[in-house]
């Protein structure tokens, strides 16, 4: 696990600790104690994923394209 708070992971960061932890997790080979506190951070490496990802899900939802089909801008999430 790294120190790094999860406010300040990149996507990429945070599936990279993620996998890490439900590697460690699948070998079986930690205490409970230690077990509980990795599962604890895989479901808030998980939320901050999921929080990433639906970011970018409204990013590209907002794009507006012309006519053509190429990009024109971007329409602000709120009015969708």
């Amino acid at each position: 696990m790294t120190d790094t708070p999860l406010s300040e992971m990149s996507f990429e960061q945070a599936m990279k600790e993620l996998e890490a932890v439900v590697d460690q997790l699948e070998r079986g080979d930690v205490a409970l104690d230690e077990s509980i506190t990795l599962y604890e951070r895989g479901a808030a490496l998980k939320k901050r994923c999921e929080d990433e990802l639906k970011r970018a899900e409204e990013k590209v939802a907002a794009i507006t394209l012309d006519g053509e089909g190429n990009p024109t801008g971007t329409t602000p999430v709120e009015s969708l």
